[in-house]
């Protein structure tokens, strides 16, 4: 036997707890909640002090009523003929209507009637309720007892004459019930109306009152909507609510202060970025030269090879390596610094399809050991954009992918276009990036420890100038990359009219094969 667990009834958004609730939501159903146990708490107390009332006034009525009832039962004869108790019937005179008088002789009810108090006519009480009054304690204290069809009644049982004769009386409770029973209905509508207008004029109340957190909250997500991870920020919103006599108040100006703070700490951040990309753009520029002049030096030294000794022959055509090496890391980041400085690039049309094929041409040239795809659509794919970086942006993925898998590794790559964006993507069944790796892989100079090698020739900064390449032309980059799996694929925006995206050629993805660290 099997039992299914309850239902959680916040899954189903049917019921949330009060904890989850906004905070105007809180402080109302707290308002209506107090409202609603102030008045039971003053409906529970009114009944019962209303109804005590309505008891001691009952209870003095029936006393005055037994009292009468007694001076009745005292004519000059009280044993009547023979010497016996009268069996007579119990005189009412001046007893209120619905009074009930009853007399009791040797244990027996000799009289027991009322007089109705619609009609005025006096009724026999019916035999079936004699055995009530018969066990009525004849102490002088006052009894509740319910006399089936005449309803509840208030009864005092007196012992009179020689104390063989016990006389009853009694009142109905009947208009004490009504006054209870209208007493409560009263105080549940009332309940209800002020339950109503607590949560009405609650909310109203609330809302007003919670306006400058509102204000203080909506500052907070402008701020939070911020790029505050780079470039230059103007950090100008503040919260308006700073009366410090206040919580919210409170809460405002030390949140103004913290944006101070934090402004003072983005504006120094952004002159130190700033006086870094120009110091790196200036070195970059004046080693131009001087590395152009060694290079030219080290290519004159080679064409007299025969003229000068085997390792001063060797030791020039390092220093030419090397001069080449660093040139490229120059001109890297001599591009990164004028990214970054937001200098234009050329915007005019390129022809993304024909870029494609020419760099894998050239990457096929360069790497005869891996294999190379196309998957290109029918019709050529144009953007606006700077044709010499775009081409770099293709260079830098597929010399990635280059050198950073084994040989035999397959390479494929596709372009394609879906609504109003141009896709591109290099895919390798290579040994993947790390998974620690991914999320820095377009940082400057991220590298994995087997990309550090010389002959790798990796600098860490060819995913960095692809990642600022793209987002300058105001597209974005991503990488999806697992062992025998990983893709690169471009977003740029495609101002080319196109009727639906092309269909590829159907390759699946290649296999997998080892591991390795890799990035730019």
């Amino acid at each position: 036997m099997s039992s299914s667990p309850p239902a959680d009834p916040t899954a189903s958004g049917r019921w949330r707890r009060p904890s989850s609730w906004s905070l105007r939501a809180q402080l109302t159903a707290a308002l209506v909640v107090l409202t609603t146990v102030v008045c039971v708490l003053f409906g529970v107390v009114t009944t019962t002090v209303v109804n005590q009332l309505q008891m001691d006034r009952l209870n003095s009525q029936l006393t005055e009523a037994a009292n009468r009832a007694r001076g009745g039962q005292h004519p000059p004869d009280p044993l009547g003929i023979g010497g016996r108790p009268p069996r007579g019937p119990v005189p009412d005179t001046g007893q209120a209507a619905g009074t009930l008088l009853g007399r009791i002789v040797d244990g027996e009810v000799t009289d027991a009637r009322m007089r109705d108090p619609v009609t005025n006519e006096q009724e026999d009480l019916p035999s079936a309720q004699f055995d009530v009054l018969k066990q009525l304690p004849a102490d002088g204290r006052k009894y509740t007892r319910d006399l089936g069809s005449f309803g509840a009644y208030r009864l005092v049982a007196i012992r009179a004459g020689d104390g063989d004769v016990v006389l009853i009386t009694g009142l109905p409770m009947a208009p004490v019930y009504a006054t209870r029973d209208r007493l409560i209905a009263v105080e549940i509508l009332v309940g209800l109306i002020a339950a109503l207008l607590a949560a009405l004029l609650g909310t109203a109340i609330v809302r007003r009152t919670l306006r400058p957190l509102h204000r203080v909250a909506a500052t907070a997500r402008r701020v939070a909507e911020l790029p505050l991870d780079r470039g230059e920020v103007a950090l100008s919103v503040r919260v308006p609510d700073v009366d410090p006599r206040t919580e919210v108040g409170q809460v405002g100006a030390a949140l103004n202060r913290m944006l101070g703070h934090v402004a003072a700490a983005l504006a120094a951040r952004q002159a130190s970025e700033m006086r870094v990309r120009h110091f790196v753009a200036d070195a970059s520029h004046e080693l131009r030269t001087p590395l152009a002049a060694i290079r030219g030096y080290a290519e004159l030294t080679g064409r007299y090879g025969d003229a000068v000794p085997p390792d001063v022959a060797h030791a020039m055509r390092r220093v030419h390596s090397e001069t080449a090496r660093m040139t490229t890391l120059v001109e890297d980041l001599l591009l990164l610094a004028r990214l970054d400085s937001g200098r234009p690039l050329e915007r005019e049309q390129v022809d993304l399809s024909r870029l494609v094929i020419d760099a894998v041409g050239d990457a096929h040239v360069a790497a005869r050991d891996h294999e190379w795809r196309l998957d290109l659509p029918e019709e050529p794919v144009t953007v606006t954009g700077d044709p010499a970086r775009l081409h770099q942006v293709l260079a830098n993925l597929l010399a990635n992918a280059r050198v950073h898998t084994p040989p035999g590794t397959v390479v494929v790559t596709r372009l394609a276009v879906a609504g109003a964006e141009a896709r591109l993507s290099v895919v390798d069944n290579g040994p993947g990036i790390p998974a620690e790796l991914q999320p820095e892989v377009f940082d400057r100079f991220a590298r994995g420890d087997s990309s550090r090698s010389r002959a790798a020739g990796s600098t860490g900064l060819g995913l960095a100038i692809v990642a600022a390449v793209v987002e300058a032309h105001g597209g974005s980059v991503e990488v999806t990359s697992r062992p025998g799996y990983t893709g690169f694929t471009v977003r740029l925006p495609s101002h080319a009219p196109v009727d639906e995206p092309p269909a590829t050629d159907g390759r699946s993805e290649p296999m997998a094969s080892g591991q390795s660290h890799r990035s730019g």
